[in-house]
C-alpha cells in the first residue's frame, strides 16, 4: 500500500471516529480498539434469492426482500415515496417534474431542510424543483427553482448554500440555483460550456472540480477571481501523468471556455490532456475529491492539495467487486461514501475507509431505469433518492424516495 493510498485511508478513518466519538456512539476505550482490529470477512449469505454478493465486515448486514415500495434493504431501515413524476407531491398541489436526476439536501432554518432535485427532460424542458421538510421529516411544501433548462443531470451544492445545476449536452451549461427559490437561476459561463455532468467545491480554496459525461470526457477545475463568484474565472483542463497509480495530475489553461463550434469543444481543445472514460457525479471530502466513471467503472480520489490521483474502486482489483454501474456519488457524515448504479443491479453501495464495498439498498421491479439523485439530510439519518424512470421505463414514471435507517451507527 502507497503513502498515498495510507492518506486518504487514514484521513477517512479519522473522519469516520471522530464522527462516532463526537456522537456519543464509541468511548476511547474497548470501542476505539474494535475500530482499529479490523473483523473477520463472514461468509456469504444464502437467501431465498441465492447467494448474496459478499458484504465486508461491519456493514449493514443482507439485504432483505423488497418492501411495499420495491425497495431492498438491510434490517432496521424503511422506505417511503415522496414524489412521483406528474403527481402532486403529497397535499401541496405541486406536480413533480419527469426524469429525476441529481440532487442534494440543504438545511432550513428550525431545524427542517430541502431536497433538491434535478429535471434531465430535453429540449428546455428541464429544471430544478424542491421539496421542503420540516424538523420532524413532516413534507411541508414543493416548488420549483429552475425552469426551461435542458437535461439537468447532476450538479453540487456550493460552500454558501446555493446548487449548481448541470446541463448534460454538449455546450452545457452550469446554473446557480437558489433553493428557496427567493433568487432568479443564474447562469454562469465563466465556469464554461461542455457536457456536463456534476461539480464538487473544495472549500479551502473555492476552486471548483468539474466532470464531463463522454467516453472522451475531460476533467475541468475552475478557479474563481474571487471565491465565492461565480461570474468570472478561469477553467483549466487536467493532465493525468503516470502509468498507474497513484498519478499526478496537472491543470492546463483552458484556451476557450465557451466554444461556438462543435470542432472546438472544451475536451479536444488541449491535445495533451487526458480523457475519463465517462465522468459522472464528484463529491468533495476532507480534502480529496472523488469522482465516479462509467465507462470504466470506476471511482478515483483526487488529493487537491498534492495532485495526486489515486483510484480507490475498480472491480477488476477490488476484493468485493459488487458495485456496477457508478454514477452518483456522496459522502455521509461518518466519512464513508455512497454511490448509486446507472444499471447494473440498481442498487446503492457504501465504500468504507478500507476500500470495501457493500450494498445498502436495491430497487426491484425498475429493470429501465437508474438510481439517481442520492444524498443525506442534514442530520444524516435520512437518504433520498430517485428511480429515474420508476418501473415503467419511462421518465413520465419517476419517483423519489426517501430511507430512514441507523446509516451512522451500523460501524460500517
Amino acid at each position: 500500500m502507497s503513502k498515498q493510498q495510507d492518506k486518504i485511508n487514514d484521513k477517512r478513518r479519522e473522519l469516520l471516529r471522530n464522527g462516532l466519538v463526537g456522537a456519543g456512539l464509541v468511548s476511547t476505550g474497548a470501542s476505539h480498539a474494535w475500530i482499529s482490529n479490523l473483523p473477520p470477512v463472514p461468509p456469504q449469505v444464502q437467501t431465498s434469492e441465492g447467494l448474496q454478493p459478499l458484504a465486508f465486515a461491519g456493514g449493514f448486514g443482507a439485504l432483505q426482500a423488497a418492501d411495499a415500495n420495491g425497495v431492498r434493504l438491510p434490517v432496521g431501515f424503511s422506505s417511503r415515496i415522496i414524489a412521483r413524476s406528474g403527481q402532486s407531491v403529497a397535499s401541496t398541489g405541486y406536480r413533480w417534474h419527469s426524469t429525476p436526476d441529481g440532487g442534494a439536501c440543504a438545511p432550513v432554518a428550525g431545524g427542517g431542510w430541502r431536497y433538491i432535485g434535478n429535471s434531465e427532460v430535453d429540449s428546455r424542458g428541464g429544471g430544478v424543483s424542491v421539496i421542503e421538510f420540516d424538523s420532524l421529516g413532516t413534507l411541508t411544501r414543493a416548488y420549483a427553482i429552475c425552469t426551461g433548462t435542458s437535461r439537468n443531470c447532476a450538479g453540487g451544492m456550493s460552500p454558501w448554500g446555493t446548487w449548481i445545476s448541470c446541463e448534460e449536452v454538449e455546450n452545457g451549461r452550469a446554473i446557480e440555483c437558489d433553493p428557496a427559490g427567493l433568487k432568479a437561476p443564474v447562469v454562469r459561463n465563466a465556469m464554461g460550456w461542455f457536457y456536463r455532468e456534476g461539480v464538487a467545491f473544495d472549500i479551502k480554496t473555492g476552486y471548483v472540480y468539474m466532470t464531463e459525461d463522454k467516453s472522451d470526457g475531460r476533467l475541468y477545475r475552475f478557479i474563481p477571481k474571487t471565491p465565492g463568484d461565480l461570474s468570472a474565472g478561469k477553467v483549466q483542463v487536467a493532465r493525468r501523468s503516470g502509468t498507474k497509480p497513484h498519478y499526478t495530475v496537472s491543470w492546463i489553461d483552458l484556451p476557450n471556455p465557451n466554444p461556438t463550434s462543435s470542432s472546438n469543444y472544451t475536451r479536444k481543445q488541449v491535445s495533451n490532456s487526458s480523457s475519463f472514460n465517462g465522468g459522472e457525479g464528484i463529491w468533495y471530502q476532507n480534502g480529496f475529491v472523488y469522482f465516479t466513471t462509467k465507462g470504466d467503472n470506476r471511482v478515483w480520489a483526487l488529493e487537491t492539495a498534492t495532485n495526486q490521483l489515486d483510484i480507490i474502486y475498480d472491480p477488476s482489483t477490488s476484493s468485493t467487486p459488487v458495485l456496477s454501474g457508478v454514477d452518483n456519488i456522496v459522502g455521509a457524515k461518518d466519512g464513508n461514501l455512497y454511490v448509486a448504479e446507472d444499471g447494473g443491479d440498481l442498487q446503492v453501495c457504501v465504500i468504507n475507509a478500507r476500500r470495501e464495498v457493500s450494498p445498502v439498498l436495491q430497487l426491484v421491479g425498475h429493470n429501465s431505469s437508474e438510481v439517481t439523485g442520492i444524498a443525506f439530510s442534514p442530520d444524516g439519518t435520512r437518504l433520498y433518492f430517485s428511480s429515474q424512470r420508476g418501473t415503467t421505463g419511462s421518465g413520465s414514471g419517476g419517483m423519489t424516495f426517501e430511507v430512514r435507517g441507523p446509516f451512522l451507527t451500523s460501524g460500517v
